[in-house]
């Protein structure tokens, strides 16, 4: 028999970037979550920018051999190719969602 799997436990508290937190001047239905979506979302795309050229500096170190440690630029490759799938599977998402409103009927 397979024991089963305990619950995962967090040993310290999750904090959200400033961004991700509602502003003074925003609604009052995003202060109540919390979450401003545009900025979260604004926010993504520029940490998105920012990798995709942290990894092609790298990418340029590694190909004149100026970068002593290749897996530097392995774990940013991936990390930049993750977020990349990321950002497509949600504008994917964004894209279904808005057909199928579009297709309602009134």
């Amino acid at each position: 028999m397979i024991p089963p799997i305990s619950a995962a436990t967090v040993s310290s508290p999750i904090s959200l970037p400033s961004a991700v937190t509602a502003t003074p001047g925003a609604d009052p239905a995003s202060q109540e979550r919390g979450v401003d979506f545009g900025k979260a979302v604004t926010n993504a795309l520029e940490n998105l920018q920012s990798s995709q050229s942290a990894t092609d500096a790298l990418s340029e170190k590694a190909a004149t051999g100026d970068l002593k440690a290749i897996e530097d630029y392995m774990v940013m490759a991936t990390e930049t190719q993750l977020a990349t799938q990321l950002t497509v599977a949600v504008r994917n998402k964004a894209v279904e969602s808005f057909n199928d409103i579009m297709r309602m009927q009134i």
